[in-house]
């Protein structure tokens, strides 16, 4: 809980913010976004049906006041490619940053962010002393090739690369 928590303080979600968590996974994050948000929302994906069971359970009553959306979808155009206007956009431990080149899925995040909206990919300490600033460092070169402005901050283990994409496609 403390990587996560982390994480969200990484974001840091504002009381009016549009938030999107890809792969939200138990619904930890989600909790403690909305927590903070006011007047804001957040939608959850996760591609695994269990996980946004999970995630629902453990937030109905953001579900129910209306704060927070979860779905069962990829992070594709034709998975959520009709949603938008997002001020923060995050994942944790997701690998899909670090693993592949990402286009189709850096070309997303540009349709899906408000002008000056922001992309969080957050990491927690892996199994292998050093890996997560491995993971940081090349989730960031990704973002830096396709334009996105990025920064890293790590501690104690954990990583999070902040990147923003210098024009959304609109």
């Amino acid at each position: 809980m403390d990587r996560i928590r982390w994480s969200v303080d990484r974001v840091d979600p504002g009381p009016a913010e549009r938030i999107m968590e890809i792969g939200c996974g138990g619904g930890a994050a989600a909790a403690l976004v909305c927590g903070r948000l006011r007047t804001g929302s957040m939608t959850a994906i996760d591609r695994s049906l269990t996980a946004v069971k999970k995630t629902l359970a453990r937030n109905e009553s953001c579900v129910t006041a209306g704060r927070l959306t979860v779905l069962q979808a990829p992070f594709t155009l034709a998975g959520v490619g009709e949603l938008g206007g997002f001020d923060k956009i995050f994942s944790i431990n997701v690998n899909l940053f670090w693993t592949t080149p990402a286009r189709e899925e850096l070309d997303l995040l540009r349709r899906l962010l408000v002008p000056g909206g922001t992309m969080y990919a957050c990491w927690g300490a892996g199994p292998t002393p050093g890996r997560s600033d491995e993971i940081a460092a090349r989730a960031a070169a990704r973002f830096s090739a396709a334009g996105f402005a990025t920064s890293v901050v790590s501690s104690e283990g954990l990583q999070c690369v902040a990147a923003t994409p210098p024009n959304p496609a609109r």
